[in-house]
């Protein structure tokens, strides 16, 4: 058993996007399926980027990268990642993170842009600006 005092330093996370701080009382506790991510564009220094737009995938029960051409249950917006999360150097590892799903955001200062159709799934729980 290892028991020694590790330290883990992976960036500053960015919450730029958060239009307040309503709903960040209430995250929801999420699995990531880091597959649906890709390096170079969602976690390019070692860490999932808080504002990533989520779908849940409905075979897993995972969430995954918010895609409006899916067809595995993510083409539907649910949520946003909350905080940054250390991304594991296989992208078959699923990692634990916060959703926030109600609340106000800024949509110019998101990691990844979302569409209309992202907008009006979550409409009634979060409110661009």
């Amino acid at each position: 058993m290892e028991l020694s005092l590790k330290t883990t330093t992976y960036g500053v996370d960015d919450q730029s996007w958060l239009g307040s701080e309503h709903g960040t009382q209430a995250t929801e506790s999420i699995t990531i399926d880091v597959s649906t991510l890709t390096a170079a564009t969602h976690y390019p220094d070692g860490y999932i980027k808080s504002g990533i737009p989520l779908g849940l995938i409905t075979a897993s029960g995972k969430y995954g990268l918010y895609n409006d051409a899916a067809v595995d249950g993510t083409e539907t917006l649910v949520g946003f990642l909350f905080a940054a999360v250390p991304a594991p150097s296989d992208n078959t590892i699923d990692v634990a993170g916060a959703m926030l799903t109600h609340g106000k955001v800024r949509e110019s200062r998101l990691p990844v842009a979302v569409d209309a159709a992202g907008q009006a799934d979550v409409a009634g729980s979060i409110r661009f600006v």
